[in-house]
């Protein structure tokens, strides 16, 4: 995170713990705090060479981090279903961080993330950024269309409750046989 300076990324008090909007209906950055939890949580998957998927990118901030974090040989994408988002966290990444694009270490896309992106599928690292109201349900087990884009000992996180109240932070491993373990990690405030 020292590596991405959050003001290009957050017009408005980039340096104060707290979420901020980000001037579309809806979409704000998480805090300072939240980002280092997920990527704490997923650093283990973030490794060299490890391939990454932001769903809900918004300024691309945490797609950044990522990037930087999988190395050289590695590759994160971010997608939002905002356009105009898109075309922004592009112009943010490219104040500091042009050669993750040039080098194509880093995607942006504008799509429905609920699906994923499967032309770089598979990922080491999945992170769910914009909150879920609930899990969904396939013959009584959690079913995510993501599974099928998560490498086996890959992990997904994600942030699951009601947007306007307290969410619990999930954490979903994929065993070497496929089958997902689910971890309860914390209960928080809803950040944005």
């Amino acid at each position: 995170m020292l590596a991405v300076d959050r003001a290009d990324f957050c017009p408005d008090n980039p340096y104060v713990d707290s979420s901020s909007p980000l001037g579309y209906p809806g979409v704000s950055i998480n805090s300072p705090h939240t980002h280092a939890r997920c990527l704490e949580l997923l650093h283990g998957n973030l490794s060299k060479g490890s391939s990454a998927l932001d769903v809900g990118s918004g300024s691309a901030y945490l797609t950044t981090c990522m990037a930087l974090m999988v190395g050289r040989m590695g590759k994160a994408v971010g997608i939002d279903l905002v356009e105009d988002m898109v075309e922004d966290s592009i112009t943010n990444i490219k104040k500091s961080h042009q050669d993750l694009l040039d080098s194509k270490r880093i995607k942006i896309v504008s799509g429905d993330g609920r699906i994923g992106y499967a032309p770089r599928a598979p990922y080491d690292a999945i992170h769910i950024g914009v909150s879920l109201e609930a899990v969904p349900q396939q013959n009584g087990v959690c079913f995510f269309s993501y599974w099928e884009q998560l490498k086996p000992g890959g992990r997904l996180i994600a942030f699951v409750g009601p947007s306007e109240g307290s969410q619990v932070l999930q954490q979903y491993d994929k065993q070497r046989d496929g089958t997902i373990k689910k971890t309860e990690v914390e209960r928080l405030p809803v950040d944005g």
